[in-house]
């Protein structure tokens, strides 16, 4: 009787999962939160894009001052080089998790196509026969078509799985992060935006060749030179906690499409390993 209930049990369970598997619901799961987070990342590289263009233009930005009637040329944004170096670094990073959320993607559009259901139910119904008929008990075919069959259920389940649980991992546990800190970067770009504007007005200021445009000048440089102090200090203002949003960004996508996946990774392959030396169904005893 509890080998007969046994039975019953694990016809059930392959059954539910064969109709979840044609049906569909899991995968539209699955790619809802895959393309959320695909959309999280390209975002985030264009606001990293972003961040680098006016660090770069800011780099760019010479403030000229005459002290002692000798031309001298700064580059205040000079001091923000290596946030620029670490926004490089950032951008790759988005990149690559961008690229392994495509991946997903395309795993999950595979695994979900009607092509792969029909493999599974036919692998199934295959096992079941080999199972009803006494001709099969002993047949190596029918350990094979079992184990077949569960490996190919890890398979399609395993891709909508780890979507649905890097989801939740993130909706729990990074959601204020990202957000928080992608205010704080799109923030420091407006601000940094502004500062090269005030620059590059200065350094487009007209020309005068008279005797009062040259004073003028010259008090000018004089006060350009107290100034240069100035945009350096509003350029530190501007980007104080940049490094450390950037960081917890770098967390957040390491965290949820490398890390995460390769651990789930390793978790199926344990588990197909695992499912490959249990027999769905042993054998009667005479």
């Amino acid at each position: 009787m509890k080998g007969r209930w046994r039975q019953w049990l694990v016809a059930g369970i392959v059954v539910t999962l064969l109709v979840l598997a044609y049906e569909g619901t899991v995968d539209e799961y699955g790619h809802q939160y895959t393309q959320q987070a695909l959309k999280r990342a390209l975002v985030t590289f264009a606001v990293a894009r972003g961040l680098n263009a006016v660090i770069s233009v800011a780099q760019g930005t010479e403030v000229s001052i005459e002290p002692a009637g000798v031309g001298v040329n700064f580059a205040p944004g000079q001091i923000l080089d290596p946030i620029n170096d670490l926004i490089e670094w950032f951008s790759w990073v988005v990149l690559m998790a961008a690229t392994s959320l495509g991946i997903q993607e395309l795993l999950l559009t595979i695994f979900s196509a009607r092509t792969f259901a029909w493999l599974l139910i036919a692998v199934a119904v295959a096992w079941g026969l080999m199972v009803r008929s006494k001709r099969w008990h002993d047949h190596p075919l029918r350990a094979l078509s079992a184990r077949l069959l569960l490996l190919l259920l890890v398979v399609r389940f395993s891709v909508p799985l780890m979507a649905l649980a890097s989801e939740g991992l993130y909706s729990a546990f990074m959601s204020e992060r990202y957000a928080s800190s992608q205010q704080s970067i799109q923030s420091v770009t407006v601000k940094i935006g502004e500062i090269n504007r005030s620059a590059e007005s200065a350094a487009r200021a007209p020309e005068d060749e008279s005797l009062l445009g040259t004073a003028k000048r010259l008090y000018q440089s004089t006060v350009d030179t107290l100034d240069v102090g100035s945009y350096v200090e509003r350029y530190q203002t501007a980007a104080a906690d940049v490094s450390e949003q950037v960081i917890n960004l770098i967390v957040v996508f390491v965290v949820q499409t490398l890390l995460l996946p390769l651990l789930f990774l390793w978790g199926v392959v344990q588990l197909a390993r695992r499912l490959m030396q249990v027999e769905l169904m042993p054998r009667r005893r005479e």
